[in-house]
């Protein structure tokens, strides 16, 4: 089955565009032209991947992608021309995957939809299970799933990814660069405020202190390390 696109712009020239050009590459493309519309259409298609813009009427791109955030992991694309870097941090805080500028090039919106989809189909190919569990908190990558306490903590996709390529390398400092380039991709690396707001984010989620973190850790001006309490 190809799959679903849900692109939603108050603009009908701009739907129709990137509906031909994704239609072209085998993907079945639905519309819509405000906020309302979009989520109605995404309750009855359950799109692979919504692409949004944020200026729309009755409910905007940024209230749209909380609510579907509320329901689903599929992958976000902000497609938008406000494009402040407090535009940017507002569209990821509401739960976006990826963020980009009007105007866009066909190719690379083309590029960043087939990588959200690839990263979000992806799964891990070994049977055995890969797991951080040290009696208080546990991680679960292949199932995706973190305990806290016992208890689930939930996380958005972004948060995840970020989660997992720290404990994945546990003990070994990743620099801004490579943390920004592995979860959000290489248009990303400067966009440093990002990751820090994100590590706020699963400090605040799994540490009992985030104010004296014990799992993520950082080195001051390069990068993060995940680490047991108590590991140096």
């Amino acid at each position: 089955m190809n799959p679903k696109i849900l692109v939603v712009d108050d603009d009908p020239t701009l739907n129709e565009l990137v509906r031909l050009n994704l239609e072209r590459k085998g993907f079945s493309v639905y519309c819509a032209e405000d906020g309302e519309e979009a989520l109605r259409l995404a309750y009855e298609t359950h799109p692979d991947l919504v692409i949004l813009d944020i200026m729309m009427p009755r409910v905007d791109g940024y209230e749209v992608c909380r609510r579907l955030r509320a329901l689903t992991d599929v992958p976000i694309l902000f497609l938008t021309a406000k494009s402040r870097d407090t535009d940017v941090l507002r569209g990821f805080d509401a739960g976006a995957d990826d963020y980009m500028r009007k105007p866009f090039s066909l190719r690379e919106l083309e590029a960043r939809v087939q990588a959200l989809l690839k990263r979000s189909g992806r799964k891990e190919s070994s049977q055995q299970t890969d797991v951080f569990d040290d009696g208080h908190l546990r991680i679960d990558l292949n199932l995706q799933a973190v305990y806290r306490g016992g208890r689930p903590v939930r996380l958005t996709p972004t948060e995840f990814r970020l989660l997992a390529c720290l404990v994945k390398e546990r003990g070994k400092v990743l620099t801004h660069e490579e943390l920004l380039r592995r979860v959000w991709g290489e248009g990303y690396v400067d966009a440093v405020p990002t990751l820090s707001l994100y590590i706020r984010y699963l400090r605040e989620k799994i540490e009992d202190d985030p104010g004296c973190p014990q799992y993520i850790r950082n080195k001051w001006g390069v990068g993060y390390w995940f680490s047991r309490p108590g590991e140096q």
